[in-house]
């Protein structure tokens, strides 16, 4: 059997996140499947991958600082040496980092190299010294890379300048199922009970890891500025910055109106019983969490960056702020609370829009490319 290496730095919130469709087309189609990521499930999980013959524990770790990176690249050349594979797809930066310096002596022997850059960390107003360390880096890259995949239009145009990949594909993301997140049957009145919500309430919601990027600190500073207390944002998610944001809602008086709900399984819910999805995060790649929001037909208020701006164009769907434009994103969420009419028709224009990115349509562009790599 052919054999390919899907590379990812956690398997849990990366290979089963949102790749199973991509390893499931490979099985379907003869392929042995390996998968290499580290093992980030919790302790009392199976670390079980869906169509997947083998799975390698990686220790690698997103930090380009860690020195247990070293380990993870020799066991991933090893790996790579012990197996003939036809084709290995990487993902994420560390993994596309190591596997395409791994991959280098398989390159010359006929194995495929495929990198899809979720979001490169050198973008339109990063920081400077994002651009002195990772641009470097992915330029010099680039030539160890068949196929160099982008997941918006930002990134795709600079790559097409400046790199010198085999190919530079533009694929609008993991995808969304589309039907799954739209078609969702939920009993609004008690969902709402459920999570302490009045009916009247007007609900804002957020979907992230709590971390400085995701930038939650901004939406709560806004609810604070709109002194309404019909006003209710939920975020859902985990992460390090959890005590400072409870800190900030405590400081802030806003504990009846902001809650914290960790990690959730019913996003999907979630979303179908809110009346708004804020999104402000400082850098995105092309957001999933934003486009299950679009599917579920919610209206967005979202920060103006690379990414967000391929998904949401102000006024369409909903309005695009600065990240740290506190009183922009009152204003915005002011305007959706005082109009809900306006609030159905940008989320009716997000249902729409955001078919053009269903899963199936996102597996189709890349089986074709796959399909050109290895024929």
């Amino acid at each position: 059997m052919n054999k390919v290496l899907f590379v990812a730095t956690a398997a849990k919130k990366h290979i089963v996140a949102f790749h199973l469709p991509y390893l499931a087309w490979f099985q379907d189609n003869g392929y042995e499947v390996h998968v290499c990521a580290r093992n980030d499930f919790q302790v009392d999980e199976d670390p079980n991958i869906s169509f997947c013959h083998q799975y390698y524990d990686v220790p690698f770790e997103r930090s380009p600082y860690k020195w247990t990176n070293k380990k993870a690249f020799d066991e991933l050349r090893d790996l790579i040496e012990q197996n003939n594979y036809c084709l290995i797809h990487c993902h994420t930066p560390m993994g596309g980092f190591l596997t395409r310096l791994a991959a280098r002596k398989a390159r010359r022997r006929g194995t495929i190299v495929v990198y899809t850059a979720h979001g490169f960390h050198f973008y339109n107003g990063a920081p400077w010294l994002n651009w002195l360390l990772y641009y470097p880096i992915e330029k010099w890259l680039s030539r160890y890379t068949d196929v160099l995949i982008t997941i918006n239009k930002e990134d795709y145009e600079r790559a097409k300048r400046s790199f010198k990949a085999g190919r530079i594909e533009y694929v609008p993301g993991v995808g969304v199922d589309v039907e799954k997140y739209g078609s969702v049957d939920i009993d609004r009145k008690a969902k709402r009970k459920e999570l302490e919500l009045a009916e009247d309430d007007f609900v804002l919601v957020s979907t992230g890891e709590l971390n400085d990027n995701k930038n939650h600190k901004t939406i709560i500073h806004a609810v604070h500025g709109l002194n309404n207390s019909s006003v209710k944002y939920l975020i859902c998610g985990q992460g390090p910055l959890q005590n400072g944001l409870l800190q900030l809602v405590q400081e802030l008086g806003l504990e009846h109106q902001v809650m914290l709900l960790g990690y959730r399984t019913d996003i999907i819910e979630i979303n179908h019983i809110a009346d708004v999805f804020v999104f402000p995060s400082f850098r995105e790649g092309l957001s999933v969490a934003l486009m299950e929001a679009m599917a579920c037909g919610l209206p967005v208020v979202c920060s103006d960056i690379r990414g967000n701006r391929d998904l949401i164009e102000d006024g369409k769907g909903g309005f695009t702020v600065e990240p740290e434009d506190v009183a922009g994103f009152s204003k915005s969420i002011k305007l959706l609370l005082e109009d809900a009419s306006l609030g159905e028709s940008l989320g009716y224009y997000n249902k729409s829009k955001i078919k053009s990115y269903d899963t199936k349509i996102v597996l189709e562009k890349m089986k074709n490319i796959y399909g050109n790599v290895h024929s």
